[in-house]
């Protein structure tokens, strides 16, 4: 069932890349195996699929070790919140953070990449519905974290990443990353998932974040 599920989103970003003029690699499909056993992923990986994205740092730890280790070009993605606790095995695990959103957190990040020498490719997180329960910078403060970022911690910034509210239409924030994005000089944006990624698509997604739609519902967690 995962093989056929990742043909089939793999077909539908071909074609939302093509109506939009887009080349058909110029997006990266993240499969959110969050909560499922490695045994999904496993399967996945036997698809061809080599992305993948968690939401939680000990769950990651448990999980890709072993994965790692029969397939070395596994590249595997924080795209949940990040405790400053974690920052270390952070760094250690994955290769890209789609959620740095505060200074401290981007303190934390800067001095542990210095001293591994590690360096995973770091996204922003917006809150572009300015969500009180959401992590992410706002909107109007993104434009001075990614510069405080940069400027102040010496770290480099590779994409931006959104969620949009549940009961919103997406395109807008995807819209707002894009334009907040365009004006920073970030190229990569980390938008949409198994609803709406062929709208991100559409509005420039370099990485669609897909879960549900490759692995199913997701299983309680313990």
């Amino acid at each position: 069932m995962i093989s056929a599920q990742l043909d089939e989103i793999r077909s539908r970003m071909r074609a939302a890349l093509e109506r939009a003029g887009r080349a058909p690699d110029s997006a990266t499909l993240i499969a959110v195996a969050k909560t499922h056993p490695a045994e999904a992923v496993v399967e996945a990986l036997a698809a061809g699929q080599r992305v993948f994205g968690e939401n939680r740092v000990q769950e990651a730890m448990a999980k890709y070790p072993a994965l790692r280790a029969t397939h070395p070009d596994l590249d595997l993605h924080l795209i949940g919140p990040l405790q400053t606790n974690k920052v270390k095995e952070a760094v250690a695990t994955f290769d890209a953070i789609h959620t740095v959103d505060r200074p401290k957190l981007a303190a934390a990040l800067a001095a542990e990449i210095a001293r591994s020498a590690k360096r995973p490719r770091l996204f922003v997180q917006v809150n572009t519905g300015a969500e009180p329960q959401k992590a992410g910078v706002l909107p109007d403060q993104a434009d001075a974290f990614i510069d405080e970022c940069r400027t102040t911690h010496k770290l480099a910034i590779d994409g931006l990443m959104c969620i949009p509210p549940v009961a919103d239409v997406p395109a807008p924030h995807f819209a707002l990353l894009g334009q907040i994005a365009k004006r920073n000089g970030i190229a990569m944006l980390s938008m949409g998932m198994s609803e709406d990624f062929e709208t991100a698509l559409a509005l420039g997604a370099t990485h669609v974040r897909v879960g549900s739609a490759i692995f199913g519902a997701r299983p309680p967690v313990a």
